[in-house]
């Protein structure tokens, strides 16, 4: 696993549309915005799962329908490619209750 430059980093967040960079922090971040509690809790649980098989864990808080979600490589003291793997299969998790919603 390698640390991304800042030309990666600014590569990759051109494909994160949402996503902040902490530069001092190097690290990025997102809040989604659900339904209700119960689909922030699903998505939660959802990405948990995820991180657990990848062995790649976010900084996260929830209070009520927001998730606010970090990602940052501790292992290489700023962002990697799992980093921006985990934030793509985010938004991917979070398009996937805006689709249900907007079906019902």
């Amino acid at each position: 696993m390698q640390k991304l430059n800042s030309t990666q980093v600014a590569e990759m967040l051109f494909t994160l549309p949402g996503w902040s960079h902490d530069a001092q922090r190097e690290s990025i971040s997102r809040t989604y915005v659900f339904a209700d509690f119960m689909q922030a809790f699903a998505f939660m649980t959802q990405i948990a799962m995820a991180a657990e098989k990848h062995n790649h864990h976010p900084e996260w808080s929830n209070v009520y329908n927001r998730v606010s979600i970090t990602w940052t490589t501790h292992d290489v003291n700023g962002l990697s490619g799992n980093d921006i793997a985990m934030a793509q299969l985010c938004d991917r998790a979070c398009a996937a209750y805006a689709q249900a919603s907007s079906s019902t």
